[in-house]
């Protein structure tokens, strides 16, 4: 088949997020097919963009086509980001027919996080005698109405609800990223016999790297062995959604034990946090930088315990699937969740512990609870999350469930 996906924001290992079309697409190519996918040259989660000459400019990236359109700068929300998404789904709309005469596509699909490529997406797949479908990431335009607190009546949450309802008026199948979005689907006009669930996944190839490349690191990770220490770590953005606080203010209640909190990462929060260790005069807890993707896997199995916490949100009633917590259950290491969702995939695999989030005395308690089980019980633990990951989060085994969604 000759596929299209169009993701605004797609990355690749060398740029950083959004990975999962890339990684769908290199193994879809080693099946024999073909695959383009259209993004945007400027995104907010790339840590390198793309410079380029003229719109529709081509990459090749491992057997994988990019088409990129120019798309203007931007930083984080507001005005810009809008204008930038309203730059690349027009230059698509207005250049439908262009695609579909360079690349034949047998598919189509929409998956840009927000709504409104789902009406290219469309005009492109009828252009080409094609299917198509719409790739749920994070629900929109409910997440920036429950995250953000816009109003149902701004005109840019009515113009992402239009291309919503759009979506399931009009696509073959409806891929969801998330478990539990069938009834808020259905609401809005799906007929539920298009609904099809793939979450997200791990790249095992990656996973046979399993050394830290940066010496320094590996002198601090050393350092902190040799002390007798346990190490429990948190990789990732560090926003305010991702609840460091409350990691923070269990380290400061397990303050006396001799355990040392490894938070790894960069994000607009990093600031706050450091200032927050400082004025506490925390010794126990250490902000780390950020790491290259290619050295997690040597990272987290150097740690002794895994944490991942999300802010409490109602947006999370549909289930999350997040990239960290499959990374953290390949890496074999017992983790903790403090998270309030629709599912519970800690508690799926038996690779650890759930508590409520942003409850930092259950936290530590929890932390406490593992960090005193002997070492033979926390492997099981560990083993658990890794086989769970490998049975249903292998990239290799989610690509071959969308082929035979898309062979329907």
């Amino acid at each position: 088949m000759n596929i299209i996906i169009i993701n605004h924001y797609a990355g690749s290992p060398k740029m950083g997020m959004e990975y999962r079309p890339y990684y769908m697409a290199r193994q879809w190519v080693k099946e024999g097919h073909e695959v383009s996918i259209i993004a945007g040259t400027e995104s907010h989660i790339r840590k390198l963009n793309p410079t380029v000459k003229y719109d529709f400019q081509e990459e090749m990236l491992d057997g994988v086509r990019y088409v990129w359109i120019k798309t203007p700068k931007y930083q984080a929300n507001g005005a810009k980001r809008v204008f930038n998404m309203l730059s690349f789904t027009a230059k698509l709309w207005m250049n439908a027919l262009r695609l579909s005469k360079l690349y034949h596509p047998d598919v189509v699909i929409a998956s840009s996080t927000y709504t409104i490529d789902n009406y290219s997406a469309l005009k492109i797949a009828r252009i080409s005698n094609a299917k198509y479908f719409y790739e749920i990431h994070d629900l929109w335009p409910l997440s920036p109405m429950e995250l953000g607190g816009m109003s149902a009546k701004h005109p840019f949450i009515i113009l992402m609800q239009y291309g919503e309802n759009y979506a399931y008026r009009w696509a073959d199948k409806v891929i969801s990223m998330l478990p539990n979005t069938q009834e808020h689907t259905r609401e809005h006009g799906l007929d539920l016999k298009k609904w099809r669930y793939i979450p997200n996944g791990i790249c095992l190839e990656e996973w046979e790297q399993s050394y830290l490349p940066d010496n320094d690191l590996k002198k601090k990770i050393n350092g902190f062995k040799a002390k007798g220490s346990k190490l429990i770590a948190y990789t990732g953005t560090l926003g305010l959604a991702n609840a460091l606080n409350n990691l923070v203010d269990a380290a400061d209640l397990l303050k006396e034990y001799n355990y040392e909190f490894l938070i790894f990462g960069i994000g607009p929060e990093e600031e706050n946090l450091k200032n927050e260790i400082t004025k506490r005069e925390l010794r126990n807890i250490h902000m780390m930088g950020s790491v290259p993707k290619s050295s997690i896997p040597g990272l987290l199995a150097s740690m002794d315990l895994l944490y991942i916490g999300l802010q409490r949100q109602s947006l999370f009633r549909f289930g999350i699937s997040p990239n960290k917590l499959i990374d953290y259950m390949m890496a074999a290491k017992p983790i903790i969740q403090a998270i309030d969702a629709g599912n519970d995939m800690v508690a799926e695999a038996n690779c650890g512990l759930s508590v409520e989030p942003e409850n930092p005395q259950m936290l530590a308690n929890a932390i406490r609870d593992l960090m005193g089980r002997e070492v033979e019980d926390l492997l099981v633990l560990g083993n658990n999350g890794r086989e769970f990951a490998l049975k249903n989060h292998t990239y290799k085994e989610l690509a071959q469930q969308f082929l035979k969604i898309m062979e329907e």
